[in-house]
């Protein structure tokens, strides 16, 4: 018997204790939220239930509660929209179900709780473990409480991973290198090491645009990628995407894979992001971003988009190769041929010449080089269709 076609869920829960001065998510204090957090979960169980009815049905392979902080949950809440989920799809064998959280103790504490309601991968937002960097990325936790942390999901959790975040003002590829080693000796199976980016209408855009704050220029972000790598690889992590290393394929993110590979996702909650194919067209939706006015939409209409766009074959093929580039294993170029591209065609041949691209006569895959200049890279071919 024939599966039905994979889907992922995007759950996205806004509150955070703190606003980080770098985030330019949809996020929201929690503080004085208690009855509308308790709104909010029954809505994404109802916007989840609309959507299943699009979808038609699908193969669950992957639940991600992000954020926000997601840790703040009510984690029964959590156990209710995680069985709504799993009652609305057909649950993978293997579903992974994964909540993002902060290392701080009392969210810690929890961890217990959340396993308890479903979670099987925790993704802990560590960002670093040098205290005068926590303090400058406005994190309310400190590296010991960020070590106790990933303890504590290591003892709740079949999977951990761990985020960080790199070329922060002052930083030396040395001190880099021996915060990637002590990361690496917590224990996590998954280590995602993230550029700082200064993202506009942030606090840090603000410090940046007043002098306050200097960013590492190109050369030593580079020298910081490459110190990320030869760690990382040296302790037997793949880097299977740009910012994303795994001790082995099983260790890889399942989620994150479903927008790399360009699998159909629901997104429910304030902002979230979702790909559904309707009658073979690809549609990208967008819910409300404000909690209430989200929560008033799927009450008045059931779902909480607050836009639905069906994407041409050109934007859906140029988003294809803006993810599908990201990983090792790329994309196929039969996936991208509205935009002209294939083995065969004169730029690919260029960039792959100049080392950027793999030699693979059935897909398009950016090579190590090709990783550094990723951004150029993928403006260079998706214009090659003119």
């Amino acid at each position: 018997m024939t599966k039905p076609p994979a889907l992922g869920v995007y759950v996205h829960w806004p509150y955070c204790a703190r606003i980080c001065p770098y985030c330019d998510f949809n996020v929201y204090r929690d503080r004085g939220r208690t009855d509308e957090a308790a709104a909010l979960a029954r809505a994404i169980e109802d916007d989840l239930a609309a959507q299943a009815a699009l979808t038609g049905p699908r193969e669950l392979v992957s639940v991600f509660l992000g954020g926000g902080t997601p840790s703040l949950m009510d984690p029964e809440a959590a156990g209710r929209i995680l069985a709504r989920a799993k009652a609305l799809w057909s649950p993978a064998a293997d579903l992974e179900v994964t909540l993002e959280a902060n290392p701080t103790d009392a969210e810690a504490d929890r961890f217990a709780a959340f396993a308890a309601a479903g979670v099987t991968r925790l993704s802990l937002g560590l960002q670093a473990l040098d205290d005068a960097a926590l303090t400058l990325l406005g994190r309310n936790h400190d590296a010991a409480a960020g070590r106790r942390a990933a303890a504590a999901a290591r003892r709740a959790f079949p999977r951990i991973s761990v985020d960080l975040i790199y070329a922060r003002p002052g930083q030396t590829p040395a001190d880099w290198r021996a915060e990637l080693e002590a990361t690496v000796d917590l224990g996590a199976e998954h280590v995602s090491p993230y550029q700082l980016t200064i993202e506009a209408g942030t606090a840090f855009d603000r410090a940046v645009r007043r002098g306050r704050l200097v960013p590492p220029g190109e050369d030593l972000a580079a020298d910081l990628y490459e110190a990320t790598q030869g760690v990382l690889e040296a302790a037997g992590f793949d880097a299977y995407e740009v910012s994303n290393h795994a001790r082995g394929p099983s260790a890889r993110s399942r989620h994150n894979l479903v927008y790399w590979r360009g699998l159909d996702y629901v997104g429910a909650g304030p902002g979230a992001h979702g790909r559904l194919t309707q009658a073979g067209v690809r549609h990208a939706t967008v819910a409300a971003a404000r909690p209430a006015d989200y929560i008033a939409r799927v009450r008045e209409t059931g779902l909480g988009f607050e836009s639905d766009e069906a994407l041409s074959g050109i934007e859906a093929a140029e988003e294809r190769l803006l993810m599908g580039l990201r990983i090792d294993e790329g994309v196929e170029f039969d996936e991208v041929a509205a935009l002209g591209l294939s083995a065969d065609d004169s730029r690919v041949a260029e960039l792959r010449d100049l080392g950027l691209i793999a030699p693979d006569p059935l897909r398009l895959r950016a090579t190590r080089p090709g990783r550094l200049v990723l951004n150029r890279l993928t403006a260079e071919l998706a214009r090659a269709r003119g």
